[in-house]
């Protein structure tokens, strides 16, 4: 048979095996946000869109300082404009460039949790990121309970429960955030809102470990030195000990070295 006949019989069998497979994989998708197991994917993709623009903002407030300090400087030299004016447009520069700097990395930090996000996608038979969350939330809230409960606790860091005090108020008002945010991102969840809750939640949990830390401080424990801390001192310990010990090295070999020159500078 003629192969330009062969492929005119055949060649629909092919597009509709592709069309099949396209079809499938739309649908393992649409399964697959249906059931919120790349809601993370999402809310990070979400994230990173607004990063973006804002970064784009940024610049073009940057260019736009940047062209003030340019028309300010030529009315001083045409004595229409004083000094204080330029240096004042050049302060609003340096803030400006600083925060369009600000801007392009929290763009690369977006663009790393995207990429987490989607290497962190769950299995069928896992929690989903919403549940996830939730958990979470859950046991920032037991570990503060614990404050309220334990009758030792309470004797040993009041703090913890007294909202006069500006680090335990900062957590009740996280935690009111953090249980809108929870209303919000209920039923059929949209990436916005599943972000919103999520930085929620993040918040919550550090504002959480500031109470503690200043309740630790107030009931006159010296606060641990984090392992981070403790292993950047003992780098920063040795590196000074190394420089001493080839400072030493130096001037000894010097004081040698001239020890040897001595005897010919006599000759």
């Amino acid at each position: 048979m003629d192969p330009l006949i062969l492929f005119g019989e055949w060649w629909w069998t092919a597009a509709v095996g592709m069309g099949g497979v396209t079809a499938g994989a739309i649908t393992m998708r649409r399964r697959s946000v249906r059931s919120g197991r790349r809601l993370e994917v999402d809310a990070a993709r979400h994230d990173l869109k607004a990063a973006q623009q804002k970064a784009i903002e940024r610049r073009m407030a940057a260019k736009l300082a940047r062209a003030e300090v340019v028309r300010i400087s030529a009315e001083r030299s045409a004595r229409r404009a004083t000094s204080e004016q330029v240096a004042g447009a050049k302060r609003m520069l340096r803030e400006r460039e600083n925060d369009a700097r600000a801007a392009v990395a929290d763009v690369r930090a977006k663009q790393v949790r995207l990429s987490a996000a989607r290497a962190a996608v769950p299995a069928a038979s896992a929690p989903r990121p919403l549940e996830r969350l939730q958990a979470e939330h859950d046991a920032i809230t037991a570990r503060w309970m614990r404050y309220e409960t334990d009758a030792a606790l309470q004797i040993a860091y009041p703090s913890m429960t007294d909202v006069k005090q500006p680090a335990t108020a900062a957590y009740a008002r996280a935690a009111g955030r953090a249980v809108e945010a929870r209303r919000s991102a209920t039923g059929s969840v949209d990436p916005a809102a599943y972000a919103e809750y999520r930085d929620a939640v993040a918040d919550l949990d550090r504002a959480l470990e500031a109470a503690e830390h200043a309740a630790r401080v107030q009931a006159g424990e010296s606060p641990t030195v984090s392992s981070w801390q403790g292993a950047a001192q003992d780098l920063f310990s040795r590196s000074t000990e190394a420089i001493d010990r080839a400072a030493g090295a130096a001037a000894s070999a010097l004081a040698a070295w001239n020890e040897r020159r001595r005897p010919d500078d006599k000759r």
